[in-house]
């Protein structure tokens, strides 16, 4: 699974350049949601969604979102900064059995450290699959208990907007 976000020129066109470029690979896209920037960082909001996919193993995915970053003109200048496009693994599963993969390699740590305390990926998470769960601390936990235990003004300044995704023709 993975969090799409993007706060500098055409936002949309941005996000939707993953959906494209992952092609018969989706099998389902958020509703897209503008959050407010995380970070320390002054900047314009974010739009954000998920992207479910399957297709690739874990390395394969973190390079990818690598190079679609790279496409959007990404430039890494400070942690937190404004993007183009931004590309995050957060959870992978094994094709097989479907069991969450576990990492804790400093370049791919799965899931991502930090998606259970983000409601920019939460809220979109399950909007796609309400019955999401993340392992957190070892443990497998429900992605609506998560977004629960998140502050409140947090939750609420995730707004859905009316711009979406088109996932493949099929």
């Amino acid at each position: 699974m993975l969090s799409v976000g993007s706060n500098l020129g055409d936002r949309l066109a941005h996000l939707q350049s993953v959906v494209d470029a992952l092609g018969a690979d989706v099998v389902g896209v958020s509703p897209v949601y503008q959050t407010a920037p995380w970070g320390p960082v002054p900047q314009p909001d974010f739009f954000n969604a998920v992207v479910v996919a399957d297709g690739c193993e874990p390395r394969e995915w973190l390079a990818m979102a690598h190079r679609l970053e790279q496409s959007a003109q990404r430039v890494r200048t400070e942690r937190w900064g404004p993007r183009t496009l931004d590309v995050d693994v957060i959870s992978c599963r094994q094709a097989a059995t479907g069991t969450e993969i576990l990492s804790d390699d400093p370049d791919l740590t799965l899931p991502h450290p930090r998606a259970h305390q983000r409601a920019f990926v939460l809220v979109p998470w399950l909007a796609l699959d309400p019955g999401a769960e993340l392992t957190v601390a070892g443990r497998v936990r429900p992605v609506s208990d998560l977004l629960a235990g998140l502050d409140a003004a947090e939750r609420e300044g995730v707004r859905r907007v009316d711009d979406a995704l088109t996932g493949p023709v099929t």
